[in-house]
């Protein structure tokens, strides 16, 4: 039987930087078909299936790529570091972890003679961590799939929705005037007062929605461009405002009530990155369930692969500590890697039970 740990290791020693993936990736193909798993993989995604029988499909979603590593670390960031019961290492947690746990998983689930109807898929996707995330397009090649779990670090509790991720800038106009003139009589607007009163009114801008797990929109300003000189009134001020949205509010909304209420001109720069939530009376939650009982749910603030899986019934849950993630000196506890396995292959079997 193979070592989830073990394999761990191995993916988190290939280094497998955003757009650098394919070395993992072909390892990734390379083991599962030397565990007589069936395995494609191709420029989008790789892919492993269990079982072909009539029946719904489970995915187990996660991807290969990592961030850089940046700077800060203590240890070697694509040498596997055991250290008691935490494995640290680049990607260990986001989300190689997952990919371990799930790639085992699958292979379990072959050796019991795979689901007793259906098909299980493991898909692990490239670019996630760039706006070059190859998921979306991965999802449409492999058919329906009923239910997916998306592998990221929650310390195996249960992600029942999952903020979006909307940018928006804020261009505020004014007079270029030498800053000498600036208390002159006559229509002047000194760029930046104008952008900062807008600052001030995105506070509880949105507050009049709440949703029951993620709470409300968040509008928060992350950068501020503005300047000719130190004494020349500018007349440009920009913000770039880092929105994050439940699914109480569509895009489209925020869009329309930031124009509504702020003076600067309002330009979506993204806006792909939707709201997710697991659906009332989730068939897949109510499994999750029955298999870890201890786990407990929550919102996510960040984002994932989940917003092109968000018309399915589907919870993101895998091991690690997303606090961790993008860290210097990032570590996942082994005993979650573990579980995780058992739990992925549990949960696979129980969705997939004749009687469910």
């Amino acid at each position: 039987m193979p070592d989830e740990i073990d394999l761990l290791k191995a993916l988190v020693a290939i280094p497998s930087v955003s757009g650098e993936e394919e070395p993992l990736a072909r390892y990734v193909e390379t083991t599962a078909r030397e565990w007589g798993l069936q395995v494609v993989r191709d420029e989008v995604a790789v892919r492993v299936e269990v079982g072909a029988r009539p029946g719904p499909t489970i995915a187990l979603v996660s991807h290969l790529d990592v961030v850089p590593p940046g700077k800060g670390w203590t240890r070697e960031p694509f040498t596997p570091t055991v250290e008691g019961t935490r494995l640290y290492g680049r990607g260990s947690g986001d989300a190689k972890a997952s990919v371990a746990a799930m790639l085992c998983a699958a292979k379990d689930l072959a050796d019991a003679g795979g689901p007793p109807r259906g098909r299980l898929l493991a898909l692990f996707g490239y670019g996630e961590e760039t706006k070059h995330t190859t998921m979306e397009r991965a999802v449409e090649t492999v058919g329906r799939i009923d239910a997916a779990v998306v592998g990221e670090p929650t310390n195996l509790e249960f992600a029942v929705a999952q903020r979006g991720l909307m940018m928006v800038d804020l261009l505020a106009e004014g007079d270029q005037r030498h800053a000498g003139y600036a208390a002159a009589d006559g229509e002047f607007r000194n760029a930046a007062l104008v952008l900062a009163r807008d600052l001030l009114k995105l506070d509880g801008l949105f507050a009049e929605r709440s949703h029951p797990v993620l709470g409300r929109t968040t509008a928060t300003p992350t950068m501020l461009d503005a300047g000719v000189s130190r004494n020349v009134t500018p007349p440009v001020a920009k913000a770039i405002l880092d929105i994050r949205s439940t699914p109480d509010w569509t895009h489209d909304e925020v869009a329309h009530v930031l124009r509504q209420s702020l003076t600067s001109s309002v330009v979506v720069t993204s806006q792909r990155l939707v709201p997710c939530e697991t659906p009332p009376g989730s068939r897949l939650l109510a499994a999750a369930r029955r298999v870890r009982p201890e786990a407990r749910t929550f919102g996510s603030p960040t984002c994932s692969d989940w917003v092109f899986l968000r018309h399915v019934d589907a919870v993101k849950c895998g091991p690690g500590t997303s606090r961790r993630s993008h860290t210097p000196d990032e570590y996942v506890d082994l005993p979650e890697v573990t579980a995780a396995r058992g739990f992925y292959a549990e949960l696979a079997r129980a969705y997939l039970a004749e009687d469910s």
